[in-house]
């Protein structure tokens, strides 16, 4: 399937975008048992690309690899340039790679603002701002947690901890944020406001999304282009616009 190549605007040019994040012919899994085969996959600065497939077929696997949390056992990624294949986890989320996980994984007994500085920390940074500590553009993005900053991140719906998981990303000013499932579990008016949220951070920050996601019209209407996943491979990609429902029905249909 064609792919068209992302323009950026500057200065009223057109620069073609570069190449922020590439996986070639990656092979990992959990220990010696693999669930990646030979992912080749390239994400250009400034692109909001969508991640699909049927349960098990190793998307979570792959964002995890990204971050290093799952080490390949072949090929290499890439990141800004720099390999990555074998930094720790830490190392990459300073060079700028935030990542949300299935099921946000907010720390229950700590405040929202214990939750979000956590977040800051991963930046390997100390915070120059007053107050809180806490940007002032998290509370523009996310003003409900500005209300709730005493509050322990457990006692939150699960729409909010879903917003402080992204804020939380947010705190390191990372270059690319990884989101598994963010709609998960969510009410749809909530899910409309993370994917309101999502588009601003993009535009506004200029930071690369890759959501992996099950619901198929918030990845159609968020996301500029997909990747389509089978037994750990990428197996079909392209601009959303392209998404049709022959391609839903051959590998996303249960």
């Amino acid at each position: 399937m064609k792919q068209s190549t992302p323009l950026l605007e500057m200065n009223g040019t057109q620069t073609v975008a570069q190449p922020l994040l590439e996986l070639n012919n990656v092979v990992a899994g959990y220990g010696p048992t693999p669930v990646l085969f030979g992912v080749d996959m390239t994400i250009n600065e400034g692109d909001i690309a969508c991640l699909l497939g049927r349960n098990g077929v190793g998307k979570t696997t792959l964002l995890r690899s990204v971050i290093g949390l799952n080490t390949p056992n072949s090929g290499s990624i890439s990141f800004a340039g720099t390999d990555i294949t074998k930094a720790p986890t830490y190392q990459r989320a300073r060079q700028g790679i935030a990542y949300i996980p299935q099921g946000r994984e907010i720390i229950p007994y700590l405040s929202v603002l214990d939750n979000l500085k956590m977040g800051f920390s991963a930046s390997g940074k100390k915070s120059r701002t007053k107050g809180s500590g806490i940007p002032t553009e998290i509370f523009d993005f996310f003003p409900m947690l500005k209300e709730h900053l005493a509050r322990q991140g457990g006692l939150l719906s699960g729409g909010q901890q879903q917003q402080l998981a992204i804020a939380r990303g947010l705190m390191c000013n990372p270059k690319i944020m990884l989101l598994d499932e963010p709609t998960e579990g969510i009410q749809p008016s909530i899910v409309q406001e993370i994917e309101d949220t999502l588009r601003r951070i993009n535009k506004e920050k200029g930071i690369t999304i890759v959501v992996v996601e099950q619901k198929i019209e918030f990845a159609r209407k968020l996301a500029q282009k997909f990747f389509i996943m089978k037994k750990g491979a990428i197996v079909e990609k392209g601009t959303t616009a392209e998404l049709s429902d022959e391609l839903l029905q051959k590998y996303l249909a249960v």
